[in-house]
């Protein structure tokens, strides 16, 4: 069994990415790692290519972006394929450059990998998330926040993305012209996600990036503490040994502005959260179908 890492890239040191931690993250059980590396106005290129000079696991791919697609992150969808279609394991494990993979779940994410591998009702692999904010000792818990994302597909499975965050897959039984989100198995296991850890003014540049391939205007108006402060959870347990030093550290949960006026999807995220307490329900969105 052969196992492809991949992720797509830009200005990842501008932004204050994780990128290299990341990477290292899951390199340890992947045969390969492919890189779609867009053209960058900082150091990024010069430090992913002496990384690969002291891990020739991971292949490069230079890329030219898109800047005139504005449709709903297409430009991310196409970075993202340029990688995937590059590689050549039996799975394919994608992972952006502000995520990373605990060592503490290397086994199982193996195992896993090799129980499913024959498996025709599994399709991918997925994962829930920690998406931590403001600082490292607090993460969001909301329905609005995805709390699950499949990261792991097969290459036998004919998937492509529509944006930089999911999968579509043809089924073959089906009509080529349908896709449907991939028949994946939840892991009991997480992807940390440190993209709103970041200085403020990382963010911005980065929300700028984003906004423009979206089709929306650019620059981050807001401040971390411009948040629902019911949402914020104080995170007891241990993060990626590879992330240590990374971020400034911080012992007390983030505070949010105590003068900050819901907006109105946070009056719907906190009445979504009043419906889940009542009836036990799940009301996050999920790319994938539960196997």
């Amino acid at each position: 069994m052969k196992l492809s890492g991949f992720t797509f890239l830009r200005n990842a040191e501008e932004l204050c990415f994780p990128y290299v931690q990341s990477i290292l993250s899951i390199l340890p059980i992947c045969d390969e790692f492919i890189i779609a590396l867009g053209k960058s106005q900082d150091k990024s290129p010069d430090i992913l290519y002496q990384l690969t000079k002291d891990n020739p696991k991971i292949k490069i791919i230079e890329t030219i972006w898109n800047e005139h697609m504005q449709v709903k992150g297409y430009t991310y969808a196409q970075q993202k394929m340029i990688a995937q279609f590059a590689c050549t394991g039996d799975w394919l494990f994608y992972l952006e450059g502000d995520e990373i993979v605990h060592e503490k779940d290397l086994d199982d994410i193996q195992k896993a990998l090799q129980q499913y591998k024959n498996d025709p009702e599994v399709e991918a692999l997925a994962f829930r998330y920690y998406h931590f904010y403001g600082n490292t000792n607090t993460y969001l818990a909301s329905p609005t926040w995805y709390r699950y994302a499949p990261r792991v597909i097969k290459a036998s499975v004919r998937s492509y993305a529509p944006d930089g965050l999911y999968w579509l897959v043809l089924d073959p039984k089906k009509s080529n012209r349908i896709g449907r989100y991939p028949k994946a198995k939840l892991l009991d296991n997480y992807i940390y996600h440190y993209g709103w850890v970041r200085p403020e003014s990382a963010m911005s540049k980065k929300i700028s990036q984003v906004n423009k391939h979206w089709g929306k205007s650019e620059g981050f108006d807001s401040k971390y503490s411009d948040i629902d402060p019911k949402i914020l959870m104080k995170f007891v347990g241990t993060h990626p040994k590879i992330i240590e030093g990374f971020f400034p550290q911080q012992e007390e949960i983030f505070q949010a502005n105590t003068h900050h006026i819901l907006t109105k999807k946070e009056k719907r995220q906190r009445f979504k959260i009043k419906l889940e307490k009542l009836f036990g329900l799940d009301l996050s969105r999920k790319y994938f179908k539960k196997v």
